[in-house]
Order: structure tokens, then sequence, then C-alpha cells
């Protein structure tokens, strides 16, 4: 990896001061579930970084079946994660996960869920009771998205938490089963919980941003007909996940997590093409709903995402453009079907 790119990847592995200073407030240990996600190494990294800056000794587990291979695993453990290898769905596994203060829930299904239902519930739906009977003394921040929202007219508001949710296609649904069920626990047992209904994190190597920047820099024509956008840089939205630990409640508190604009995909296009230096080419037209999230409770609380989304373009243009590693897991964020 070059100069550059390292750079970058330091830096979204850098925890903020503010991070830090809520880190002082959590309380116990800290379990990550899922932890070998798109997102975990990067909020393990932050989470770390945090903690040594504020000369905390807490534990921090992360459990995973790392079906992926060892090294997302020694990636953890020389963060200083304490890795754990487990399959959620087996009883006697997940019966002997440390109980801890904190809990990070990440394990979710997306893509493949089409022809896959009934495993995309039992994952999504069903498993979090069983997490939440297992940790009903601890916090829970649990990971959903912002799908369980239907498609707005882009000229109405988006969907704030008060907006009744309205999942479209299965995968959608169990996401809001997910949420339900975790709400449920939060209620009967008194657990208290954080809904983290993201949308869409972006990183370096996947992401909306990184599919329309590629799509610029190799020439492919845009298609606009999803034309309208909620997007967050993934270290900030890292950081409010581990910030939310503070922020559960029972019954569980609900929260969008995204960026303040309603971007134009066309808009941002035209900016990778300026940035880069190339030809665009537009196909589609603008239907007149799209998949948005209005964050505003979150940004009270945790204030604004601290990067900017010209800083977003710009960071992941260069990545681009430094022929940066990328994972193949398209976001699909133009599916207006719900069929992932």
């Amino acid at each position: 990896m070059n100069t550059i790119l390292e750079n970058i990847e330091k830096q979204m592995n850098t925890a903020s001061s503010i991070l830090v200073e809520d880190v002082k407030k959590i309380d116990g240990d800290i379990i990550i579930l899922g932890v070998s996600g798109k997102i975990g190494y990067n909020l393990s990294a932050l989470l770390m970084d945090a903690l040594k800056k504020a000369g905390k000794d807490t534990t921090v587990y992360g459990v995973a079946r790392f079906s992926g291979g060892p090294e997302s695993r020694q990636d953890l453990e020389d963060l200083g994660v304490k890795t754990i290898v487990a399959d959620f769905m087996n009883d006697e596994e997940l019966g002997s996960l440390p109980k801890v203060k904190n809990v990070i829930y990440m394990v979710g299904y997306k893509f493949g869920s089409t022809g896959n239902e009934s495993y995309t519930w039992a994952l999504n739906s069903y498993l979090p009771g069983r997490v939440a009977e297992h940790y009903k003394d601890s916090r829970i921040v649990a990971f959903s998205t912002g799908c369980v929202y239907p498609l707005v007219d882009v000229k109405d508001a988006a969907p704030s938490e008060e907006f009744m949710p309205d999942a479209i296609g299965e995968y959608a649904q169990s996401c809001l089963g997910r949420e339900r069920i975790f709400e449920h626990f939060s209620k009967t047992n008194n657990t208290e919980m954080l809904i983290y209904r993201l949308n869409y994190a972006i990183d370096v190597r996947y992401g909306v941003l990184v599919e329309l920047g590629t799509a610029v820099y190799e020439g492919r024509p845009v298609d606009v007909t999803m034309g309208q956008v909620n997007v967050i840089w993934q270290p900030d939205a890292s950081e409010m996940a581990i910030r939310s630990l503070l922020h559960c409640t029972s019954p569980a508190n609900i929260m969008n997590i995204t960026g303040p604009e309603t971007l134009s995909v066309r808009w941002i296009s035209e900016r990778f093409a300026e940035v880069m230096d190339k030809e665009i080419e537009f196909v589609g037209e603008e239907a007149t709903t799209a998949l948005l999230n209005n964050a505003s409770k979150s940004h009270e609380i945790f204030g604004y995402p601290q990067t900017t989304i010209r800083e977003m373009i710009d960071i992941v243009a260069t990545w681009i453009m430094e022929n940066g590693a990328m994972i193949d897991k398209p976001t699909h964020f133009q599916e207006r079907e719900g069929k992932y």
C-alpha cells in the first residue's frame, strides 16, 4: 500500500477527541457481535484507539464465525480485540459468550436474501430474541437499517424516528422484525437498548460513493433513477455507534444515523467527474421517490458528522485513482423493490 493510501487508512482509524471523552464515561467491558462484517474492523480500531487515549483497560471482545479466513481475525487481535469464533445460531456457542455490560450487535444478513428468505428471517428476526435473553442485563446497541422506511416523495420530508416504518421486501421486513424483537425484550426485561438505523455508511472500499466514483472513473454510465441518497462517512457512523452505548434506554431508543443532506446522485457523480477529470454519461431519469432518512435526532445528540460530503468525495476519488483495494459487496442502493 502506498503512502497516500496508508495515510487515508490511518486517519479513518484514528479516534476523535469527542469519542475519547465519551469512552471515558462507558463503564464495563464491551462485546461486538458480528465483528467480521464490513464495519467491524473500523469500529474496533476506533474503539481501541479511543480506549488507549482515554487510559482505560476495558476488555473488548469481537465475536464472529470468521468464515472469510484467519486474516480478519488476526487484524482484530493486532488491535487488542479478544476474538471469539462462534456461530450465533448454535445454542451452546451463543450461551458460552461472556456476559459483559456493553453489547454492540452487528449481526445481519442482506446480500443473497432473495432466494434464501427463511435463513434471512432466522438470522435477522429470530436470533435477536435469543441474544436479548442472553444479554438481558447489558446495554445493547443494535444495528438496523434505514430500509425499514418506505420510499418517500422527494418533495416531502424524509422520515424521522416518529415516522411509522413500512418495510419493502423480505430483507427490510426481517430487519423490522429484528427491531421489534429487541424492542419487546427491552420492555419485558428492562434492558437498555438503542436501535441504530444506519443508511448509508461510506468507506473507501465499498459504498454508494465508491460505486458512483468507480463508474465515473471507468467511463460507465451512471443510472440516476434512484436520484437522491443520504450518506455518512463510516468512521463518523462507527463513532456514533460506540457513543450510542451512553444513550440506551428502556423502552428502546430509536435513532436514524446518516448525513444531514439529501444528496443528488447526479450531483455526486458530477463532482467525481470534476475531481477525476473524466467525462460522464447518465442513463434513466430521477424517480419522484427515494429511500431517505431524517437523522436530526442523532445530530442533536452527537453533533453533525465530522466529515463533509465534499471531503468524502475527494477521499474516495483519491482511493480509486490510487488503485486502493475494494470489497466486492455492492450496496444495491438503486433497488426499489426491496430484493437483495
